[in-house]
C-alpha cells in the first residue's frame, strides 16, 4: 500500500483555508488534552508534546490569517 497516495489530498487540503483552520482547531484540541494530561501526570514528555501542539497551532492560524488576508499567493512558511 503506498501511503503517500492517501495523503497528498489530505496534504493539499491542508493548504487551504479551511484546511488550515480545521487542523488548527483539531491541534487546538489535542494540545488542551495534552496540557491537562501533563498537568495531571506531571512528566516532562507530556509537556514536550504539548507544547509541540501549541507550536503547530500558531502555525496553522498564522499561516490561515496569512492566506485569509493575501488571498491566492504563497503562504507564509
Amino acid at each position: 500500500m503506498n501511503y503517500s497516495s492517501i495523503l497528498q489530498p489530505i496534504a493539499r487540503w491542508h493548504q487551504t483555508l479551511s484546511g488550515l483552520f480545521v487542523f488548527g482547531v483539531v491541534e487546538l484540541a489535542l494540545a488542551y488534552g495534552l496540557a491537562s494530561l501533563a498537568i495531571d501526570r506531571g512528566g516532562l514528555g507530556w509537556y514536550a508534546l504539548a507544547i509541540l501542539a501549541v507550536v503547530g497551532v500558531f502555525r496553522n492560524f498564522l499561516r490561515f490569517i496569512w492566506k485569509a488576508i493575501h488571498g491566492h499567493k504563497a503562504t507564509a512558511a
